[in-house]
């Protein structure tokens, strides 16, 4: 688990191509190392990997064929910037929100302007997607923990305050960027629980509608 507060941008040193899986070695950067053995989950542009080596400049990952096909990892390149966390301890101060490291799809920067010293962004998400982001919810955006601003279908707007831009790679987001979404667990789990009994029938689909909501006495 994480929190989405970034501790460094680090950057990809090499990708070397194993018959379709991918070995990174990533860079830290700032980002000390002296707390992380072999095995422990550090994640990269929210994506979470092991460590499987620990060279001293950074670590290496492996990275499987279906986390290359469902994340933006797989457009990334030598010297690309990624975001970094190590996994959280009971110790760790929860300034974000609760984050798997688990990609739930890829959106795509719609716009970027000014807005005084903020930076505003609209994010399209895929549609399967948008039923869990919410006006003042919480989402995660390549690793960093952000509050949605306003939703509009399956677009939704950000602000990005200065140490943000500063402290992430979000700085580098323009137009047409691919960025790896992970939607709030809880919105997950909550519309699981609402099917109630339902839930253990096969082909039965995690659609919250009128007809769910009567049913589960939500509405009259």
């Amino acid at each position: 688990m994480f929190t989405g507060i970034i501790q460094a941008v680090g950057s990809i040193a090499t990708m070397e191509d194993h018959g379709g899986d991918m070995r990174l070695r990533i860079s830290t950067g700032k980002l000390s190392l002296d707390d992380v053995a072999l095995g422990d989950s550090i994640a990269v542009n929210g994506v979470c990997l092991t460590a499987v080596e620990l060279p001293g400049d950074g670590f290496v990952a492996d990275v499987s064929r279906e986390t290359m096909t469902l994340t933006s990892l797989a457009s990334l390149k030598p010297g690309s910037s990624v975001n970094l966390e190590k996994a959280l301890t009971l110790a760790t101060r929860l300034g974000g929100h609760l984050v798997s490291g688990h990609v739930d799809g890829l959106g795509e920067v719609v716009s970027r302007s000014d807005d005084a010293r903020s930076v505003h962004f609209v994010i399209r998400t895929p549609d399967e997607l948008a039923r869990y982001i919410a006006h003042k919810g919480s989402i995660t955006i390549d690793g960093t923990s952000l509050t949605v601003n306003q939703v509009n279908g399956a677009e939704f707007d950000l602000n990005i305050v200065p140490h943000t831009i500063q402290e992430t790679n979000i700085g580098g987001y323009q137009a047409g960027t691919k960025v790896n979404l992970e939607v709030d667990i809880i919105a997950r789990y909550l519309e699981r629980l609402v099917l109630g009994d339902d839930a253990a029938k096969p082909g039965v689909k995690s659609d919250i509608n009128e007809e769910l909501l009567r049913k589960t006495g939500f509405i009259a």
